[in-house]
């Protein structure tokens, strides 16, 4: 039965050079950097019939704002119109601060254009619903986005015409 024991772990050194190498991604906080709500037909707006022609555009923007710290804004903006007529308009900016440590350059911009707007769109998802209800008007329930394929896309079409990922 001893054959079957674990085998003993021996080496429990730190690395020589002291130093912590391994990639570290940590949320620090997330926050609404702006929000703009328009409902410039009401009352008569509640009065329309029909249903209304939504617009809904998504902006991603990041920015080193420290030296292990980025901030990534994700950015949508939403439109209604009826009979041509603005219904509603809601733009959000919903941001998070994310501390970056030991990432590998290549995974740097994956990282702020792809994994961290999936992260921050739950949140931004609730703050632009709630807004579009507390204006008087059924919640605007935004379905999920493969920010991961959006990015893989974009960097195709980049690639393509020769410019940098996230510049195209």
């Amino acid at each position: 039965m001893a054959d079957d024991a674990a085998p003993e772990i021996t080496n429990t050194e730190p690395l020589s050079n002291g130093e912590d190498t391994a990639p570290q991604a940590g949320l620090l906080s997330q926050y609404v950097k702006d929000l703009s709500f328009e409902n410039p037909n009401a009352p008569a707006v509640y009065q329309w019939q029909g249903q209304p022609q939504i617009d809904i555009q998504f902006n991603i923007a990041s920015g080193q704002v420290g030296e292990d710290a980025y901030e990534v804004i994700l950015k949508v903006e939403a439109k209604a119109v009826a009979a041509d007529k603005v219904a509603f308009q809601v733009e959000l900016s919903y941001a998070g601060l994310f501390a970056l440590r030991n990432i590998p350059e290549d995974q740097l911009q994956p990282f702020l254009l792809a994994e961290a707007p999936r992260i921050l769109f739950p949140f931004a998802r609730r703050v632009l619903a709630d807004a579009v209800r507390d204006g008087g008007f059924p919640p605007l329930l935004l379905e999920p986005i493969d920010f991961g394929q959006l990015y893989v896309a974009q960097a195709e079409q980049a690639e393509a015409l020769g410019a940098p990922v996230g510049q195209a």
